[in-house]
């Protein structure tokens, strides 16, 4: 036995580390931050201080994934992130769909350690750090108290991305905590003086049915007097994990240096909380529960925000403000809660909506006075208002992800993170995102390496929308529905649609379109009219016309007649034949809402038939994200009235059953090399005609060119929010998703070939650079009932 007693004062072991990029925090930020840099060829550090990566996603939190989407439950369509955070959460839904938080840490473990050039440390806390200038950092030191190592890693660049931004602080970096006053930015939600109250932190727990009964003896810590929280009578014995998200506290505290005295009053609420549904004799039904889990930290919302050299404001996000730097966007709504948190009588948050998605700034990821140092996560450079959207988890990894691939243009060109920013780099920050899945609203990809918008693209078919055909199914109008049809310029197709009523009534029809730019509000009224149905004879149909060309009849589709033999409608009603002829013409290509507006006497068909680019939405509000189906916001607020046109979710959703004369198109195989991989303005996929028995497309350059990788982007619905624990999914594969595609270069030669496809983007690398003038793709149906998609193809020859 060695032993050591001189008296001597003993060094930690120590371990120095070189990188190019240096990532602090592990949250989805850091993670999406770190996997796009290492991807790119970078030797990158990622500082995680906790036991698993994911942060307020991981399992010690449970803090389901949102962003822009906002759980469907505003007008942001076809919204989802790209790039790494979507192919986790695309993933995470195949593999995961019932939403365990333990297999989303897993996932996110395997995606990280998959890359050879990332170097992981968990349970390590930067504490120091060195500085060779006043304004540039050299190194950070952090300890590991699982193996008692002390680290210190160099490196020419730095992210913070820890969420308190702890390198920020001991770097010297501006910051601010609180709220600014409605003078510095003339934000309308501002208070008139500025003040320190934030967003608090939240604990959650989950509870297991046993099947018999289960005592309760609560810690004689418990909050005794659950009266005291305002909305006690809240609590049932369902709700679990975030969805308990208002157990909220600290706001008028330290969030930073109070966070662990914080933390154990949430303990006290929440014990006491599950006290009291067990022993007070109202939740009979809880006699089986047993308390499964308890948060060990909580999720925290709001503490430190650095400067950059731009701060995101309300307005920015309410007016959907262009930035020539934009290279993310955000779409949560401005969600702001009472600083008294879980014992506030006021509503435990409000919540305020744009009209669209809005661009995020390269100059809030970089801080303004320390020349090497990023910020991602929630330090961006806000405003407290501003905060209030930027803050979720998915919209901090998209910006995440624009920051490492920031950090390999500075390596590339020697720069430092203000210079990317430059008229000379922006445009290629930006076109590098986009050709990695990274959506920036208004930014198409049209990267100069990009082989395949050189190429003549020709398809096997194309699709035309003539008909959405009944599957059986009715529902009765109680809420306003709406197509959304993207036309081109002219006139809107004519829609015949059947419709079922029991007595005399009226139809109203309203064509509407959106004030902003690829925004899916459908705020402007176009055109309107009413359709008098009534049970007599055809002659004797009442035809109001307005400002357009309407008309009615008796009768079935041709085609329906089979549907109405299954469908529930009673008897009594009788079936109409209704015509849609709007006269307006579109100067434009976009989205059009055909809107059938409430009448529950008029009951109408569905359709199981999806098409990529096409949506049925109701008008009604979600109570997750919105107080009505209209937000109605309080006078001189600085905020949008406008009403929601929601999709339903799955297996709901479905399509109302209809005809379109012409035939509604722009499914073109040019779409496929227009630079956008989502709808806009347009579908901007091309679509394969259903009755096509195997959709090809062939891409032919007029030399030969030399391929080293080919990308391909598929639907997985980017208006499915994909939250990551708790709710669940009823699919694992999205159903307008390619699952089967071949690749074959026209000489003969099979590249590649997928059976099991179910993400967004696929990347095809080849060991050895082929070279042909011809490449030739094969796409299967996703099912009978769902023709097959492709948004784009790139090929590049690195």
């Amino acid at each position: 036995m060695l032993l050591r007693d001189d008296n001597a004062h003993r060094d930690l072991h120590s371990i120095d580390i070189e990188a190019d990029l240096v990532v602090v925090g592990g949250g989805l930020a850091g993670c999406c931050c770190a996997i796009t840099a290492a991807r790119e060829g970078l030797q990158v550090a990622l500082v995680q201080d906790r036991p698993v990566l994911g942060g307020n996603a991981s399992s010690e939190v449970r803090l389901w994934t949102l962003g822009a989407t906002s759980h469907m439950g505003n007008n942001n369509r076809w919204a989802r992130e790209g790039g790494v955070i979507d192919e986790i959460l695309v993933e995470n839904t195949y593999r995961n769909p019932e939403g365990n938080a333990v297999l989303l840490d897993s996932l996110i473990l395997e995606k990280v350690t998959a890359e050879p050039k990332l170097r992981l440390l968990l349970n390590t806390s930067v504490y120091d750090l060195h500085k060779e200038q006043d304004n540039t950092i050299s190194a950070v030191v952090a300890f590991c108290s699982q193996n008692s190592t002390r680290y210190t890693l160099r490196s020419r660049l730095f992210c913070d991305a820890s969420g308190d931004g702890i390198v920020g602080f001991l770097s010297g970096a501006a910051f601010r905590i609180g709220a600014e006053a409605r003078s510095e930015f003339g934000e309308q939600l501002a208070p008139l003086k500025e003040h320190r109250e934030l967003l608090g932190h939240s604990l959650y727990f989950y509870t297991r049915d046993t099947g018999q009964p289960i005592q309760y003896v609560a810690p004689s810590f418990a909050l005794e007097d659950i009266t005291q929280i305002p909305r006690y009578k809240s609590f049932n014995s369902s709700h679990q994990g975030c969805q308990l998200w208002w157990i909220e506290l600290g706001g008028s505290r330290d969030t930073v240096h109070e966070s662990e005295e914080i933390k154990w009053d949430l303990w006290k609420i929440v014990y006491g909380v599950w006290n009291h549904i067990k022993n007070s004799g109202q939740f009979p039904e809880a006699e089986t529960l047993t308390l499964e889990w308890v948060g060990l930290i909580p999720g925290k919302r709001e503490s430190r925000r650095f400067e950059g050299d731009y701060m995101l404001t309300q307005q920015d996000i309410v007016e959907q403000r262009p930035h020539n730097d934009a290279v993310s966007y955000g779409g949560w709504a401005i969600d702001l809660h009472p600083v008294d948190s879980i014992f506030s009588k006021q509503s435990p948050c409000t919540q305020w909506h744009s009209k669209g998605v809005y661009g995020i700034p390269y100059r809030c990821m970089y801080s303004r006075n320390i020349a090497n140092l990023f910020l991602a996560g929630r330090v961006i450079s806000s405003s407290h208002i501003a905060f209030g959207s930027t803050r979720v988890m998915a919209t901090c990894a998209h910006n995440a992800q624009a920051v490492g691939m920031a950090a390999v243009l500075c390596h590339k060109h020697q720069l430092q993170p203000r210079d990317v920013g430059s008229a000379d780099h922006i445009h290629e920050l930006q076109q590098a995102l986009v050709a990695k899945g990274q959506f920036i609203p208004q930014v198409a990809g049209v990267h100069p390496d990009d082989l395949a918008r050189r190429a003549t693209v020709t398809t096997s078919s194309e699709f035309q929308l003539t008909e959405f055909p009944p599957s059986g199914e009715t529902v009765p109008l109680t809420d306003s529905l709406a197509l959304m049809v993207p036309v081109r310029a002219g006139r809107c197709p004519q829609i015949t649609m059947q419709v079922a009523i029991p007595c005399d009534c009226e139809l109203q029809v309203q064509l509407r379109t959106c004030s902003r730019l690829a925004s899916f509000t459908p705020d402007t009224l176009v055109e309107q009219k009413q359709v008098a149905l009534n049970t007599g004879p055809a002659s004797h149909l009442n035809i109001k016309r307005s400002s357009a060309s309407t008309y009615a009849t008796n009768g079935p589709y041709p085609s329906a007649t089979s549907a109405m033999e299954t469908s529930t409608v009673p008897q009594t009603h009788r079936w109409h034949q209704v015509a849609i002829d709007f006269e307006h013409h579109f100067t434009d290509d976009g989205y059009a809402f055909v809107c059938f507006m409430a009448n529950p006497d008029v009951t109408i068909q569905l359709s199981n038939h999806r098409v990529s680019g096409l949506l049925t939405l109701t008008q009604r509000g979600d109570r997750k994200v919105a107080r009505g189906a209209v937000q109605s916001p309080p006078a001189d607020s600085g905020i949008d009235t406008f009403e929601f046109w929601l999709p339903e979710r799955r297996p709901g959703g479905k399509n109302i059953a209809a005809r379109f004369s012409p035939p509604v198109s722009g499914f073109q195989g040019v779409n496929l090399v227009n630079g956008w991989s989502r709808p806009t303005t347009a579908p901007n996929c091309w679509t394969a005609a259903l009755s096509d028995p195997a959709p090809v497309v062939e891409l032919q350059w007029d030399e030969i060119q030399s391929i080293q990788r080919i990308a391909l982007s598929f639907d997985t619905d980017f208006d499915h929010a994909m939250e990551t624990v708790l709710m669940g999914h009823p699919e694992r594969i999205m159903p307008l998703c390619v699952q089967r595609y071949r690749v074959w270069e026209m000489h003969g030669e099979l590249l590649c070939e997928k059976h099991d496809n179910h993400q967004t983007r696929n990347e095809i690398t080849f060991d050895k650079p082929i070279r042909t003038d011809r490449l030739r793709v094969e796409i299967d149906h996703p099912s009978p009932h769902v023709p097959a998609s492709l948004f784009s193809i790139s090929c590049y020859a690195e």
